[in-house]
């Protein structure tokens, strides 16, 4: 009663969960795998055909159901396999993991043979089924009539086997003749002359990687079933000794149990200690080499999609369970099948991140692979070395200097760095002993209770059976060198596999050592938090980013939008109400450890590489528990079995009696008294974990709103699991599109800057670059979902190319042959040109000298679909052919369920209400049309056939040069190198003649690719006789929309920048009366907000900095703001009904200052005489000298930017002040004869010396100071 419970109530204590034997099912006989997707060309020999579980003991547990098709289709991933005499029949060794929905994995360890097949009923099937091959394939080959191929195609691949024999035809009697020919040869079968074999597995699930110890036990297993004699007990002992009485290790302990022929070791790391990893992560360097699994990792963490290939299961599950142990403390959260049977390939498919493996055929090779995404692929080819990442992979942080440490791990084991090592395939073999009394030594060894001088003997022994090859093993048995070499391989295995771990944790706890700090804690309780999950923001990313090493960047700022990342920060914010997850306690626990012991404190931007000190420590750990067994589990022994069982049959796995494996017996010893102790403290231990703060439900409630994709359901190949499973991912990815779209909003408009109390609404171009790139992956997925016919790697531009050879036929004849496909809108009228169709847009990257492949062609278009407003209405477009569609796509593809389709395409259309220059900044080398138009004012319009204009437009990324505008014309179309976002033009005329002159409105610039307008608004004249008598002006431009001016009353994108003042704003300056009676109060309030601006614009990170020239010469800019300072209280206006400037009196203050300095004029000493007086005097004279004619307003700007920027405008302005000069000029309340208003002044422009000030090309042009 007792030993019942312990065995069913306590399933999550015990070492092994189940035990299964899956096989061939003599009462169905054979069924073809018709999902193995292989031809019926090939031998039946060589096909494969459904396996079934024979058994599994115990029926199932609580805690752990069994999932009888799973663990079949994983156990015989291919089904079964039938063999000869004359082919090879060595066991074969892979394991496989399995996961519930709630996210626990159960690791499967299995041990394939062939046994000997005894049903007649099979054996007449398979010759009966060889014959009919036999038949067609003569048939074929002799006559290549077209009934050959009706017949192949008649061959029976659903209906039973039995009825095979009596559908020979007898006509085709005649063909057999033809049979004992080909008798001999591969893949042929003969009932009367060879001996048929079929493959049968065994199988331990277990609830943690106990990989050797498994390994182990099976081998043991099979190995008494094949030896001459019969095992000490029968085989029940030794399964239900594993099933019922083996616990698990406790942690950080060891434990030894007994198999069929030996003794078996496993151990369980500590608390401290790195969670259990048995997969030899040596081995996966060494097929990789140290480069490819950095990559690998990289890929893996960025959650791409990462499919692993080889012929070898066990190299599948070596690599990728390697790869997700060294992701601590992150945890993969998407579909990880490193096995994918053969009836789950349609898995493929799916648009979701994915980890998965294939087993690669004999002789098949990477393009026969169709695989509908790969624009986002890793591909992973283990048995020829290589990985084939994608595009724009960004360097894991310090990669260079990972690599290096990783190397010099590897070679202190012996390991070559640079991979390609060909390990043997995981044939079954484990260590079994030649005797009881070498068992015993062994144990005595393990359990340190040899002496010195027995253990030295022991030491001898073993030189001596190595340097002899140790002598003939025993029947089953090894020698005494081989299992020393094996055990000492292990514990090396073992060494290796914890120091490369501690390496990566080492890299991921200086990467996120200070996380806590940006996580954020808004919700007031668990429910709430729940319930607004989508809504609210756990992390700051952009403070975080903005501490990191501008090197490490580009992969964090990715890293931090993926799922892996959010659910760790998830987890801990649940941790305020619950208990921490294992693994991020762990985590936290060595963090606060370093910080204990680490007292440097250093920069996190600038920090250098530190080595893991680690090392050493966690393998002695590992060392002393392998060496030394802590805990013995209970000895196998005789069970209560019927007389007759457990009869020893060599060559054959017995029919194992049921009801002694069904439960656990009732074992009266001292055993079962110590692990039922055991067992109590761990389930007080699981019930205070799960009773503290947050119950099982509402974990689970979050786990499921992370993860929507059931592991059940995955591994479930009946048609209305597949037609479910689909319909789930449809789902996903509207529900993604959704959040992306949403993302991509909210840190555009800055909601989440503000809500987080940054203040101003901006987003580093990092960040926006990472969210863009996202949206590129999910249209690339949304596009591959379903697809059957792709030419390239990407199924985006796959698409585009078809359409484009369907619908380019049609709009030929309308087109004129031009390259670049810009006829229709070279010059049109002065209105905005945008009528960019999808296949212009398409023909322009398609001409692009960027020598883009299919992916980044693609997502070039998206760039400039997304720059022009017009990603949602091409795509829209592109799926208006319907016929198209269906030819390209399957029944369940996400682009033929329309709903789904129309909401998806409405998300991305909320993107137009944000502007985007992603296009513009990523393609910089490109050539990019440009039409420029002057729009004088209207009245005057007529004046512009008077002079002679030039432009020279200039952007963040260079200028266009000076561009003559043609007589007569007032516009100019040029083609130049990208000049990225505008930002000053520069307006001109030579002709000097007092009739030479306009008044400009402003000028319109237009790029003909993207679609964008830049305004610049001037607002004056230009000429010599009228307002400052400039003949060039600088002005500063706002981004107006990529719609068009037609479309600006409609425009609601972001908020425009500022620009150069406009004539509603800088009206003629002769109507000053409303300046002079403009508040003192406002004009210092709008000066200290254009040097605030200033100080912010320096104190953020250099990618996230707007335009300094706007911010300086734009509306509401520094100079404008100094320049109604200097006005406020001037009283020369009401004399003179004129043009008044600021630069007129700076000029006579700098006469007056040179005049008083030359005459020695010191009475009143009012005018201090020195360096800022020198300087400013020495500006302004080369100022004036200078060959350009910027006018009076130019000069002034000039002086106040060089000011800025050689730090001297401080200096200046009491200068000004107290020149004798001002008290003439302004009116008693004038802000200038204001003693407290100017040093207050003085003081705001000396906060800005701090900073360094590069002023563009154009505003410094032709003044050398």
């Amino acid at each position: 009663m007792n030993g019942t419970a312990a065995a069913t109530g306590s399933a999550s204590c015990r070492f092994a969960h189940y035990f299964v034997v899956c096989g061939v099912d003599t009462e169905t006989g054979l069924e073809p795998d018709d999902l193995a997707g292989e031809g019926f060309e090939q031998s039946p020999i060589r096909r494969s055909f459904k396996s079934k579980v024979l058994v599994h003991y115990p029926e199932s547990t609580d805690r752990n159901p069994f999932n009888k098709d799973a663990v079949n289709m994983l156990c015989m991933p291919r089904g079964l396999a039938f063999r000869t005499q004359a082919d090879s029949l060595e066991p074969q060794f892979h394991s496989f993991t399995v996961a519930t929905d709630d996210g626990t994995r159960s690791y499967g360890f299995v041990h394939t043979f062939y046994e000997e097949v005894t049903s007649a009923q099979i054996t007449t099937a398979m010759q009966t089924l060889y014959q009919m091959h036999h038949v067609e394939h003569h048939s074929s080959s002799s006559a290549s009539s077209p009934s050959s191929s009706t017949s192949s195609a008649s061959s029976p691949s659903t209906s039973s086997m039995d009825s095979l024999v009596s559908s020979l035809d007898e006509s085709d009697a005649e063909s057999l003749a033809g049979l004992s020919a080909c008798l001999g040869c591969a893949g042929s079968f003969d009932s009367a002359r060879d001996t048929l074999y079929v493959s049968k597995a065994l199988c331990l699930l277990t609830p943690l990687p106990f990989l050797q110890a498994a390994r182990q036990f099976l081998s043991q297993l099979h190995q008494a079933v094949t030896s001459h004699t019969a095992p000490p007990l029968p085989l029940e002992s030794y399964i239900h000794n594993i099933l019922y009485e083996v616990p698990l290790p406790p942690p950080g302990r060891s434990l030894r149990f007994h198999g069929v022929q030996g003794p078996i070791v496993c151990q369980r790391p500590g608390p401290g200690e790195l969670p259990l990893g048995d997969f030899p992560l040596g081995e996966a360097f060494s097929l990789l080499g140290v480069d490819n699994m950095v990559q690998l990792l990289t890929c893996v963490l960025l959650e791409m999609q990462v499919l692993l290939y080889s012929q070898d299961y066990q190299r599948l599950m070596t690599v990728a369970e390697g790869v997700t142990t060294l992701l601590f403390p992150f945890q993969w959260q998407n579909i990880y099948l490193p096995i994918l049977p053969a009836p789950l390939h349609h898995l493929l498919d799916a648009p979701v991140p994915f980890f998965m493996g294939i087993q690669r055929r004999d002789g098949a090779q990477r393009s026969s692979l169709h695989l509908p995404h790969e624009a986002n692929l890793c591909f992973v080819d283990i048995d020829n070395h290589c990985v084939e990442a994608p595009e724009d992979l960004p360097l894991f942080p310090d990669q260079t200097e990972l690599i290096q440490e990783l190397s010099e791990v590897l070679l202190r084991f012996g390991l070559p760095p640079q991979g390609g090592v060909t390990t043997k395939p995981a044939a079954a073999t484990s260590p079994c002993l030649s005797s009881l009394v070498l068992e015993d030594l062994m144990e005595d060894r393990r359990n340190g209770n040899l002496g010195g001088e027995e253990l030295a003997v022991l030491e001898r022994l073993q030189a001596l059976a190595r340097r002899c090859g140790g002598g003939k093993p025993s029947d089953g048995g090894k020698t005494l060198g081989r299992v020393f070499e094996e055990e000492e391989e292990e514990l090396k295995s073992a060494k290796m596999n914890v120091q490369l771990r501690e390496v990566f944790a080492g890299r991921f706890a200086t990467m996120f050592g200070k996380y806590e700090e940006f996580v954020i804690h808004s919700a007031p309780d668990l429910d709430s938090w729940l319930s607004n999950r989508e809504g609210t923001f756990s992390f700051d990313k952009g403070s975080f980013l903005s501490v990191q090493p501008a090197t490490h960047l580009h992969f964090l700022s990715r890293f931090l939008e993926t799922a892996m990342f959010s659910s760790f920060v998830d987890g801990k914010v649940i941790s305020r109400w619950a208990d921490r997850e294992p693994l991020q306690q762990l985590f936290d626990s060595r963090l606060e450890r370093e910080r204990l012991y680490d007292t440097d404190e250093e920069d996190s931007r600038s920090c250098r590489y530190r080595k893991c000190t680690m090392l050493f420590e966690s393998a002695q750990a590992i060392e002393r528990r392998l060496l030394k067994a802590d805990h013995t589990a209970i000895h196998p022994h005789l069970l209560d079995m019927r007389i007759g069982q457990g009869r020893h049959q060599q060559g054959y796995f017995p029919k194992l009696q049921a009801d002694v494996l069904a439960q656990g017996q009732s074992t009266n010893n001292r055993w079962s008294s110590r692990v039922t102790a055991s067992r109590r403290t761990d389930t007080k231990r699981s019930t205070t974990t799960e009773t503290s703060g947050l119950d099982n439900e509402q974990r689970q409630k979050h786990t499921f709103g992370r993860k929507n994709l059931r592991q059940s359901k995955l591994l479930n190949s009946s048609p209305s699991a597949v037609t479910q499973t689909h319909r789930e991912f449809v789902d996903g990815l509207l529900s993604e599109c959704r959040l992306k779209t949403k993302r991509m909003l909210m840190e555009r408009m800055g909601k989440e800057s503000v809500e987080l109390g940054q203040g101003e609404a901006n987003i580093t171009g990092l960040q926006e670059n990472t969210l863009i790139h996202g949206l590129c992956d999910l249209l690339e997925r949304t596009w591959g979902h379903g697809l059957q016919l792709k030419q390239g790697k990407s199924a985006l531009w796959s698409h585009l190319l078809h359409y484009q050879a369907t619908e380019g036929k049609m709009e030929a004849p309308a087109e004129s042959p031009v390259s670049n496909g810009l006829d229709q809108r070279t010059l049109d009228d002065g209105t905005l040109l945008l009528k960019g169709s999808l296949l212009q847009d398409m023909r322009f990257v398609q001409t692009m000298s960027e020598g883009l492949s299919e992916v980044g062609q693609a997502r070039a278009w998206i760039h400039l679909a997304l720059e022009k407003k017009m990603l949602s209405q091409h795509l829209k477009e592109l799926l208006t052919n319907q016929e198209l569609l269906r030819q390209l796509y399957k029944p369940h593809a996400f682009l033929l369920c329309e709903e789904e389709r129309e909401q998806f395409l409405f998300h991305l259309l909320s993107l137009n209400t944000v502007d985007y220059l992603c296009f513009t900044r990523v393609f910089t080398s490109i050539s990019i049309p440009y039409r420029v138009v002057i729009m004088p004012m209207k009245k005057l319009s007529i004046a512009m056939t008077t002079v002679n204009p030039w432009v020279c437009v200039s952007g963040e990324m260079g200028d266009s040069g000076v561009r003559q505008i043609p007589k007569n014309t007032q516009e100019i179309f040029f083609q130049c190198k990208n000049l990225g976002r505008l930002s000053t033009l520069q307006l001109g005329q030579e002709n000097s003649g007092l009739l030479a002159k306009c008044l400009i409105d402003s000028v319109m610039v237009y790029n003909e690719i993207t679609g964008h307008t830049y305004k610049f608004p001037c607002g004056r004249w230009l000429g010599k006789g009228v307002g400052d008598g400039s003949l060039e002006r600088v002005l500063i431009g706002q981004l107006v929309s990529p719609g068009g001016e037609e479309d600006a009353g409609r425009w609601t994108g972001t908020p425009p920048e500022l620009s150069s003042p406009s004539q509603s704003v800088r009206a003629v300056l002769g109507a000053l009366a409303g300046r002079s009676r403009m508040m003192a109060v406002e004009v210092q309030e709008d000066m200290r907000e254009a040097a605030n601006n200033l100080v912010k614009h320096f104190h953020k990170p250099e990618q996230e900095r707007g335009n300094l020239t706007v911010l300086l010469c734009g509306e509401g800019g520094l100079v404008l703001s100094l320049e109604n300072f200097l006005l406020h209280g001037f009283k020369c206006n009401r004399l003179f009904q004129r043009n008044v400037f600021v630069w007129d009196f700076v000029e006579k203050a700098v006469v007056s200052m040179e005049t008083a300095d030359q005459m020695g004029d010191l009475r009143g000493s009012t005018e201090p005489k020195g360096p800022p007086c020198d300087s400013l005097c020495h500006y302004v004279n080369a100022i004036n000298a200078s060959p350009r004619n910027i006018g009076k307003e130019g000069k002034f700007q000039l002086l106040v930017c060089l000011g800025i920027r050689d730090r001297l405008l401080s200096q200046w302005l009491p200068l000004l002040a107290e020149c004798h000069l001002t008290a003439r000029t302004y009116e008693e309340g004038a802000l200038l004869r204001d003693r407290a208003a100017v040093h207050s002044l003085s003081r705001i422009l000396h906060t800005l010396h701090e900073f360094t000030v590069t002023l563009e090309t154009a505003l410094v042009k032709g003044v050398d100071l």
